[in-house]
């Protein structure tokens, strides 16, 4: 039997702010599952908006939820289309080659042969959550995730804004420890446990469904030595607070999900409350950092 065709809502916006606003409304509405949304930078500033739904989506309605939130000439331009699953899936599968990172390589189960003996093999596929390993903040995180290993085995990892799971998965798997993974975004933890499942990583990394630093398994779990958070630039300011009050003396925190421009913002918010920053890799015009919080 064929699948069924993925029924797709897109836009643009033109600042950071405003795409928040109209994410938080749409996630708000389409919740546990009726809607994957997304938003993401691109490299000139603009924001893409995504949604995803299993069934057609009522057009005039989603015209005034977005008009609402956004104005009207953004929602005058959403467009609407659907996209055959089995032509999606393949399209996704052609761009997406082995990437290394370090001890790492990223692949989809195509290319499984492909990974070399000596390294650590982590299987993605494209799906609806953030993280294939293929965009230049996950493989940022991973190249300085490998960079804090050589010099260290940290005890209490957390992944905050999971996505795939694919750096909570790199961690556990590099450790063989027990790691905590943290998502905002219903899809995102269904498909990080099935993809750390996947890993043969599913009895290390457990992912729950979180905002922030919010609920009480980030304090029995705590304080961490490593933090890995590939969100987006004005999240990360904002936790820089709650995430100090979780980490560890000496704890490492790996940041990304930011444009180049964005990474003083960031790390003057987390030099505020005691963390220096180590590393910084650009990579395709994105900023990954590693901080140390002093002792």
């Amino acid at each position: 039997m064929q699948p069924s065709p993925t029924h797709r809502a897109s836009f643009s916006i033109g600042t950071e702010a405003a795409a928040k606003r109209v994410v938080d409304v749409l996630t708000e509405i389409f919740f546990e599952g009726d809607a994957a949304v997304a938003a993401f930078e691109r490299p000139d500033g603009q924001w893409d908006v995504t949604l995803h739904f299993a069934d057609a989506p009522d057009q005039a309605l989603l015209r005034e939820l977005v008009g609402n939130s956004a104005g009207s000439d953004v929602a005058a331009k959403l467009a609407f289309d659907t996209v055959e699953a089995k032509d999606w899936v393949k399209a996704s599968l052609e761009d997406l080659v082995p990437v290394p990172a370090g001890r790492f390589v990223v692949h989809g189960s195509h290319d499984r042969d492909r990974v070399p003996p000596n390294k650590l093999a982590i299987e993605i596929e494209a799906a609806l959550a953030f993280g294939t390993g293929h965009h230049g903040t996950t493989r940022g995180c991973l190249l300085l995730l490998d960079h804090v290993l050589k010099h260290g085995r940290p005890k209490r990892v957390l992944d905050l804004g999971t996505g795939t799971g694919v750096l909570g998965i790199a961690a556990a798997k590099a450790l063989h420890r027990a790691v905590l993974a943290s998502d905002i975004d219903p899809p995102s933890v269904r498909v990080a446990a099935e993809n750390a499942a996947l890993n043969e990583a599913g009895h290390l990394v457990r992912v729950i469904r979180a905002t922030g630093f919010a609920a009480p398994d980030f304090a029995k779990s705590g304080p961490f030595d490593l933090v890995l958070a590939n969100i987006l630039a004005n999240p990360l300011r904002q936790l820089a607070g709650p995430m100090t009050r979780h980490l560890a003396p000496g704890a490492r925190v790996i940041l990304s999900g930011l444009l180049t421009h964005q990474a003083p913002a960031v790390i003057a918010a987390y030099r505020a409350r005691g963390l220096v920053p180590l590393r910084h890799l650009r990579i395709e015009g994105w900023s990954s950092l590693l901080l140390r919080k002093l002792p």
